[in-house]
């Protein structure tokens, strides 16, 4: 069993096959096995928002291709208060802090509330990677009732919840008042109340505006007595609560988490079973995307990389590919590694379509499915007509301004990437845009990494040296033959390890021209880079 490769032999694969096995175990029914991702509402949603929803999807994806039916329940937590107005937002939002997200007018004027325009911005972006969802609205939810049985067993059980919580993670606050926010019937807010006692009979919550500390700040209440009904969707659950109830009330067999939660989960897997009987899903813990200064992606803290930055730049099937290459681990992320993501998924292409192969047959299985889990396991019939991202910035840069298309036309049918006649297809003119959007807005190049012989590396040292006193393209060029031959190197392979450097492919336009347009500075640090990721 050990040597079997499970369903495509990605890791999302190994999950479902853990799941389905967990579940016969539990003897529980798996006619439909449901994975659920969190879409929050206070702010613009980042990258790491996106990656929940991927890779609970791609695990969704393995369990029908191992023949289950399954779906991912997108579930908005747009009941939420607003906790902090996040960096770069106007500062009228101030007024609004503790309300619910729902409950706030939309600054932008566009939709129904303010948690519904950032809800929708990542269900934009998930639709736009091809992620298939159910959307479920956590106010929805809480007006229609769905979680009512659920809510009253935690309400009679709130001493018991608070002493879980108490164990788990040493907050005794839920001691003395019940796991559940009211929304104040007299100031709006819902992070300021306190929820005293639970009149069963009358499915009545009695609480008090008092305030509440938030995000390191006291969130005055306005003192108001009153009661609430919890049927109506009056108010909602603490996290440490909600998350049980959740996954019982909407039947959840997986729900991956990062690790910024994980105390509220295992809270929450105590409460699952401890108090709604219930077994939680299986867990994956990830860790997050973490920008180059090693700051945490956060809407609030205004460290913000959007889905919608990452598509003016790269495709969406790149973006998928970042999400899921990697589970574990914790990754520095920015704008600038957008290339890297372009050309790693052409060679996953490849790798399908077979134009390259590798020995290992258990690793060539993995990243085959990984090409087909980035394309929502809707592979193209025929490999795409592509080029080298870095190659067409060069031209992005070269092209006579009104006649772009022509020049690049031209220029990639030079080069091979097009045959004789032919034209630029939709994908390829996507992938234009993508790098002359780049090249408009970043001068950097985004280099490949490579494996280099001592030789070649001092090679590349004096290649370095001198292109930062040469100026002329014609002198470059010689210069790069003529190291290759100081070196006792082959000048053809020489040249094939720059460009393989630079545009990623063994070959391309002249080298000498090539780094005059792209900036001999550029060039250097990307050789730099190199050098010094080898050492």
């Amino acid at each position: 069993m050990d040597g079997e490769i499970i369903g495509r032999g990605t890791w999302y694969d190994k999950m479902a096959a853990r799941i389905i096995e967990r579940e016969q175990k539990l003897s529980r029914n798996v006619d439909m096995v449901r994975t659920e991702m969190g879409i929050a509402a206070s702010g613009f949603p980042h990258i790491g928002n996106l990656s929940d929803a991927a890779r609970s999807f791609a695990v969704t994806l393995a369990l029908k291709a191992q023949g289950y039916n399954s779906e991912l329940i997108a579930f908005a937590d747009d009941k939420d208060g607003l906790r902090k107005v996040p960096a770069g937002l106007p500062k009228s939002l101030e007024e609004h802090l503790g309300r619910p997200v729902t409950d706030i007018p939309d600054i932008y004027g566009c939709h129904q509330s303010y948690g519904e325009h950032m809800a929708l911005l990542l269900r934009e972006a998930m639709d736009q990677c091809g992620i298939e969802y159910k959307f479920v609205s956590g106010a929805e939810v809480y007006r229609t009732g769905l979680f009512n049985k659920e809510i009253e067993t935690i309400l009679l059980n709130a001493k018991k919840v608070g002493e879980i919580v108490r164990e788990e993670v040493g907050q005794e606050k839920f001691l003395e008042a019940l796991p559940y926010f009211a929304v104040c019937e007299n100031c709006g807010r819902i992070y300021t109340t306190k929820a005293l006692e639970f009149l069963s009979k009358e499915s009545k919550i009695l609480y008090v505006c008092e305030g509440m500390e938030v995000k390191g700040r006291w969130l005055e209440g306005c003192g108001h007595k009153g009661e609430v009904d919890y049927r109506k969707g009056e108010g909602k659950l603490s996290w440490k609560g909600e998350f049980a109830v959740r996954w019982k009330a909407l039947d959840i067999r997986f729900e991956a988490f990062g690790k910024e939660v994980a105390d509220s989960v295992r809270v929450n897997d105590r409460i699952c079973r401890e108090i709604l009987n219930w077994e939680p899903p299986c867990h994956a813990k990830y860790e997050l995307f973490l920008d180059k200064s090693g700051k945490r992606l956060s809407k609030s803290a205004g460290v913000v990389f959007t889905p919608q930055t990452w598509f003016k730049y790269g495709s969406p099937q790149s973006l998928m590919l970042l999400m899921l290459k990697r589970f574990v681990g914790a990754r520095t992320l920015d704008v600038t590694d957008i290339p890297t993501y372009m050309n790693e998924l052409d060679y996953l292409e490849d790798l399908y379509f077979e134009k390259k192969t590798l020995k290992d047959l258990r690793e060539l299985a993995k990243l085959r499915g990984l090409y087909e889990y980035c394309l929502a396991m809707k592979p193209p019939a025929k490999p795409s007509v592509t080029a080298p991202y870095n190659l067409l910035t060069f031209l992005a840069k070269m092209a006579p301004k009104g006649c772009e298309k022509e020049f690049m036309t031209e220029k990639l049918r030079s080069y091979g990437y097009l045959q004789k006649n032919q034209t630029l297809d939709d994908g390829l003119r996507k992938r234009i845009e993508y790098a002359s959007n780049w090249m408009r807005d970043f001068e950097e190049i985004k280099e490949t990494a490579i494996t280099l012989a001592a030789e070649q590396k001092d090679a590349l040292k004096e290649l370095i040296e001198a292109l930062a006193v040469e100026a002329d393209a014609e002198k470059i060029q010689n210069t790069i033959f003529n190291t290759a031959k100081k070196h006792s190197l082959q000048p053809s392979e020489f040249f094939k390890t720059v460009y393989t450097i630079l545009i990623g492919v063994p070959q391309g336009p002249r080298l000498g021209p090539y780094i005059l347009v792209m900036g001999k500075q550029n060039v250097i640090d990307a050789l730099n880079r190199t050098l010094k990721s080898l050492n």
